[in-house]
């Protein structure tokens, strides 16, 4: 069977974050390996010149390309980020000349990535327009904000959105390269390339960035926060709304309001996702059967516990061990 070159450019800069070039690079290689040179993948760096990028890192790396040598039809254009630290957080940089080459080359792809803040050059090229996307959980606001044609979604680790996809924080750089390659090559070339590099199986673009607490602000009442962790910490309890607001000392309308006012979403919906997250890591990391799992976690039945995984992660309980687990029995 002939090979088919696919041309990838990955774009770099000053201070680019090191993994978010490196990374896809690497998963682009194994592909090639594992299927003997078959996936065609030809990786080339492009930079505002060629010759010495440094990273944020530090470490240096070599553009292979200037971007007015980057010409012809392109596979994938690939656009990492970069952030400014300032004294409230990290701020992704929008770098005007990297803007205008991306805004350039695009249509030369048949498809668009970002990695982590990547999205923002994407979004200031005006590629996201109309259409939903992620990036970083730190700079979601700032890129909602700079972009109100844009619908973000900070809690994917990768969405795809017609040809463009955005990836989130840094190490999802991986996941999201292997959803390219699966798109271009089949589930088994991707999942050979993860064994490879001991990710043993990746992760689906629906699995979010940061776990339930951490999704969460902190709120501005202490009895909220200290009723989260409880909830944390004592999934199997009754924590109906009612128990809830019995423990708060309000009446359970009151209660509702307040929870939401807090946390941005309704007590039952957070008590529900709490619980879908320790399944999960049950899932990943044990062989407890099913009914230990919803006991557990207190859904009180295998049932329940589809229904909430169906809802929340589109898929079963049983597929979602086969594909997550990090044990072996």
């Amino acid at each position: 069977m002939p090979t088919t070159t696919r041309r990838v450019v990955i774009a770099v800069f000053p201070d680019v974050d090191l993994l978010d070039v490196t990374g896809p690079a690497e998963v682009f290689a194994l592909a090639n390996r594992e299927t003997g040179g078959r996936a065609g993948y030809q990786v080339r760096l492009a930079g505002p010149s060629r010759g010495e990028v440094t990273t944020s890192a530090g470490v240096r790396i070599l553009a292979d390309l200037a971007f007015a040598e980057v010409t012809g039809v392109l596979d994938t254009l690939l656009v990492p980020g970069a952030v400014d630290l300032h004294p409230d957080g990290p701020v992704a940089r929008i770098d005007p000349g990297v803007v205008e080459w991306v805004r350039a080359a695009a249509p030369q792809a048949r498809r668009v990535a970002s990695v982590c803040v990547g999205a923002h050059v994407l979004a200031a090229a005006g590629l996201l327009d109309g259409r939903t996307a992620t990036t970083h959980w730190s700079t979601a606001a700032q890129l909602a904000a700079e972009h109100p044609s844009v619908t973000v979604d900070p809690d994917p680790i990768f969405i795809r959105s017609g040809r463009v996809w955005t990836g989130a924080g840094i190490s999802a750089c991986m996941d999201l390269t292997l959803a390219l390659v699966a798109e271009d090559l089949g589930e088994e070339v991707a999942l050979a390339v993860a064994r490879q590099l001991v990710m043993y199986l990746k992760r689906q673009g629906g699995q979010s960035q940061f776990s339930v607490p951490l999704s969460r602000p902190a709120a501005s009442r202490r009895d909220i926060d200290e009723l989260r962790m409880y909830v944390a910490e004592h999934l199997d309890a009754d924590l109906s709304a009612a128990a809830l607001a019995a423990r708060m000392c309000l009446s359970e309308r009151h209660f509702a309001r307040v929870f939401r006012q807090e946390t941005g979403t309704s007590p039952a919906s957070y008590v529900e996702a709490a619980r879908v997250e320790a399944a999960r890591r049950l899932l990943e990391s044990t062989d407890q059967p099913l009914d230990r799992v919803a006991e557990g976690c207190g859904f009180g039945s295998v049932e329940t516990l589809h229904r909430a995984l169906r809802k929340q992660l589109g898929t079963t309980p049983a597929a979602y061990r086969r594909r997550f687990r990090t044990t072996t029995a």
